[in-house]
């Protein structure tokens, strides 16, 4: 019985965190071929910030490339890290904010930038589309791209891991 009821409590915290984060089954960009989307095993909260990706490269400065990754095509990554770079589908272009906040932030962590730094697009990233917005939860000052903000995700270890591709979870054309 003691089984059954952790069983139930871990799904329940499952199911909650992924609620938070916009949902569970994987999908795609309507425009983009399928991809790769294996189960992400959840880290524990407490895990998912230790565990987090760097978000900024040496000095602050943050470098966006476009890279071919897998089924994915072309799409955008971290310059210092080859990390996956995600777009959320509740953020709202050119608004200056972003909607993932709290348990979703320590999922999705932000690309940032040091205060007063600018990020900087590498092979096959169109410049002009990068910009920043500041955080109104945390303060921080987060890299856009096209007038939306990015994310990690917590569960991409590797250059070429695409486990952040679920429902209002896309990866960034360049």
């Amino acid at each position: 019985m003691k089984t059954r009821l952790n069983l139930v409590l871990a799904l329940s915290g499952a199911m909650a965190l992924i609620a938070a984060c916009g949902g569970g089954g994987a999908t795609t960009a309507p425009s983009r071929p399928a991809t790769s989307t294996q189960a992400a095993s959840q880290a524990p909260a407490s895990q998912a910030m230790s565990e987090a990706p760097a978000s900024q490269a040496a000095g602050g400065e943050v470098t966006v490339e476009a890279t071919e990754v897998g089924d994915a095509g072309t799409i955008i990554v971290d310059g210092a890290t080859g990390l996956t770079l995600y777009y959320f589908e509740m953020d709202e272009k050119d608004s200056g904010v972003s909607n993932c906040k709290d348990k979703c932030l320590e999922v999705w962590p932000a690309l940032t930038v040091d205060e007063g730094e600018t990020p900087t697009g590498g092979d096959g990233v169109d410049a002009s589309k990068l910009g920043t917005i500041v955080r109104d939860d945390t303060g921080d000052t987060q890299v856009t791209y096209d007038g939306l903000p990015l994310y990690f995700f917590q569960n991409d270890k590797e250059p070429g891991d695409l486990n952040g591709v679920y429902e209002n979870w896309i990866t960034v054309e360049p």
